[in-house]
């Protein structure tokens, strides 16, 4: 009995200076943090943080928590755990080649439609990479050789418009901010190559994929060796025409840049009638391209499946998308969550009335995931699914409360190999080199003009495991300061070296016996 009570007197102890470990540890953390978001040079910006442990739900640290910042690409984690709980990370998504009319001797008499359902990596990825020779081939194998109705492309599986709410109109020629389409090609983007010609003469001015944008008015000259160049690419939101003016100085190498596609689904279309072609499959009528509020409802009544191609699944695409923050993956499963929310709710005893679009009915599905984690209502204030748009708001407190619940689910492990880990890959590739964090931490970037944010998670030298939020927004660097990212970087650094040992109820409980 006294060697009992020996033994219980030490473990009260020892946890007692664990107790104090633990304290002082989170005390210096907190001054520590305090100290680096205190400077001068932060007077006008807003920080917020949010730091809690997933071993034993403490709260390491917070500051202003609860109050809402701008999330930039943070916002795609809420876009990934609606895609994840709501689709489902093995869903393969469709594109199907259509036909409502009956083939006689080789001849399809109506149209063949190139439905898309909101796959993003067709044709960027090696799975869909030949996408169009694939379906080409299993028209020609059903002995078509004739199509009298044409091609239509159609991306009205989307009921939305094709870009993303709050998306900035600046924004919409850029590579990051494609349009959103449910029949979208080499990820809606175009390379633009400007060479210089002989001196005095125009620019050379290429496209990749050719036929991405419809026209180019080339208006940028070839200057002398060695002047400055001057490169402009203008193309108005819906203008088929892209304008490049200004100059290239001779001999200089060739300049690249990368654009928005002008319309992804009737390039599409283009890809696959020249398949076709390829294939002996004659295509009279031309290509044309249907886009919502456009509808075929009547031609799909009634068609069958011709030719289809399957999608990576959406665990491999949301990962991909994590890891690059590409806009395009994340906006497209948001609306594709949106269709599954519009049809269960159809389905349901009390269907809705009125117009939602789908990424309406996509927010409403996440609103409804929200509150099933318990966050409080006014905590975030997310309405498209990349974090483009500025009026994306949410706590660190709710951040961290998301990457919590994230954390427990069965597909967490996608989650996790999806977010960029740190000095290794993705966005986080060049950051955090030679720290605790290198190869720890996995998180998600976020970053815009005078927006700055980093959450997801890292395990301290102290084998304990955090999620955690740091957002900065109304802050520009003054000349001779570190950059922003490297202000952050600095935070998540210190949560990577703390050595204070794990909460001891979570020790105990591993001691014990399984039952």
């Amino acid at each position: 009995m006294n060697q009992l009570l020996r033994i219980s007197s030490l473990l009260a102890l020892f946890a007692a200076l664990c107790g104090a470990a633990r304290a002082d540890e989170a005390s210096s953390l907190a001054s520590r943090i305090d100290a680096q978001i205190a400077q001068p040079r932060f007077a006008g910006a807003r920080w917020g943080i949010a730091v809690v442990s997933l071993d034993s739900g403490r709260t390491l640290y917070a500051h202003d928590g609860d109050r809402l910042y701008q999330t930039a690409s943070t916002a795609k984690l809420f876009t990934a755990a609606l895609a994840l709980s709501e689709v489902g990370a093995d869903y393969r998504i469709p594109t199907r080649l259509l036909a409502g009319e009956q083939v006689r001797n080789g001849v399809l008499d109506g149209p063949l439609i190139l439905y898309g359902m909101g796959d993003p990596t067709l044709g960027a990825d090696r799975a869909t990479a030949d996408w169009a020779e694939h379906m080409a081939q299993q028209v020609a194998a059903r002995g078509i050789r004739t199509v009298k109705g044409g091609l239509v492309a159609d991306d009205s599986y989307f009921a939305s418009p094709s870009m993303g709410s709050g998306w900035e109109a600046s924004d919409l020629q850029s590579w990051f901010a494609v349009p959103t389409s449910a029949l979208s090609v080499q990820e809606n983007q175009v390379e633009v190559t400007v060479a210089p010609g002989a001196e005095g003469r125009p620019a050379i001015v290429t496209l990749d994929p050719a036929g991405a944008v419809p026209e180019v008015a080339n208006r940028i000259a070839t200057s002398a060796r060695g002047v400055r160049n001057d490169i402009n690419l203008y193309r108005a939101p819906g203008d088929r025409t892209l304008y490049a003016f200004g100059s290239i100085a001779a001999r200089t190498p060739p300049q690249r840049f990368k654009l928005a596609a002008y319309d992804p689904a009737l390039f599409a279309g283009e890809q696959l009638r020249s398949a076709l072609a390829r294939h002996g499959v004659a295509l009279q009528g031309g290509v044309r391209a249907l886009h919502w509020p456009q509808s075929d409802e009547e031609l799909r009544e009634d068609a069958k499946i011709i030719a289809e191609v399957q999608s990576p699944p959406v665990g491999e695409i949301l990962q991909r998308g994590l890891k690059r923050s590409q806009n395009l993956y994340l906006q497209n499963l948001l609306l594709i969550a949106g269709v599954r929310a519009q049809a269960a709710a159809m389905q349901g005893p009390s269907p809705p009335s009125g117009f939602l679009s789908t990424e309406n009915w996509g927010m409403r599905g996440l609103r409804e995931l929200l509150e099933q984690m318990g966050l409080p209502p006014g905590s975030t204030v997310i309405e498209e699914g990349t974090g483009l748009s500025r009026r994306d708001l949410s706590t660190p407190n709710a951040m961290a409360r998301l990457l919590s619940f994230l954390a427990a689910q069965s597909y967490a492990p996608v989650l996790f190999e999806g977010l960029p880990l740190a000095g290794v890959d993705g966005t986080l590739q060049w950051r955090m080199r030679d720290t605790p964090a290198n190869n720890n931490l996995r998180a998600k970037t976020g970053s815009m003009s005078l927006v700055h944010c980093l959450a997801g998670y890292v395990t301290t030298a102290g084998g304990e495991r955090l999620a955690f939020a740091i957002m900065l927004n109304n802050y520009d660097p003054p000349a001779g300061a570190p950059g922003a990212s490297r202000d952050i970087d600095a935070i998540a650094e210190m949560l990577a070296g703390l050595r204070a040992e794990a909460p001891l109820p979570q020790k105990a409980v591993a001691a014990q016996p399984a039952n």
